[in-house]
């Protein structure tokens, strides 16, 4: 059996493809469909990008520490999320059910894990550990740029939650690195 068969076997037993077909259906809608795709396309780098510029100009020295810390950490998920696509091969829901539509271009070719969202939560959670009152911006974006994922048919559920565990578990450990510098202080 090879990854393609095992993966649709796993979504067919779980069910998880008829909550992305849900998700998927609810985003036809044109309003819906372009609030998530500029979202999504924010998400691709754009927002990150001018956070951490943001942060470096206008935060003194604990924003260019911030700033760095984000890039070092986007580096380190960069190269994670692409050996898990490599190795994990899980196709993208518009390719592997017949009804779930990509309502955006995907940036690659495989689903499992979405980089948006590690790279959204593993950001927010470094940004917010220097500048707690980011929290009012961040999470919320973060959770519509993985909410964005299923909608726009080119993540299954289950890709966006391991992504927030990896992006949870890479920012942890980044922030535990650096001295004097944490998410419950």
């Amino acid at each position: 059996m090879n990854a393609i068969e095992r993966w649709n076997r796993l979504e067919v037993r779980s069910g998880e493809w008829r909550l992305c077909l849900a998700a998927n259906r609810w985003g036809t809608r044109r309003a819906i469909t372009r609030f998530f795709g500029l979202i999504s396309r924010a998400g691709d780098g754009v927002f990150w990008y001018a956070l951490m510029g943001a942060l470096a100009l206008f935060g003194g020295s604990r924003g260019a520490q911030a700033a760095l810390h984000m890039a070092v950490v986007g580096v380190v998920a960069l190269a994670l999320y692409r050996s898990l696509k490599k190795h994990t091969r899980r196709p993208r829901p518009f390719r592997a059910h017949q009804g779930i539509v990509a309502h955006v271009p995907p940036l690659d070719e495989f689903s499992f894990p979405s980089g948006h969202t590690l790279h959204a939560v593993s950001f927010s959670l470094v940004a917010i550990a220097y500048f707690p009152v980011l929290a009012l911006l961040l999470v919320p974006f973060t959770a519509l740029v993985a909410a964005s994922r299923v909608v726009l048919g080119l993540h299954f559920p289950s890709d966006v939650l391991a992504a927030g565990l990896i992006g949870s578990a890479l920012a942890g450990f980044s922030l535990w690195l650096i001295p004097g510098v944490t998410l419950f202080g």
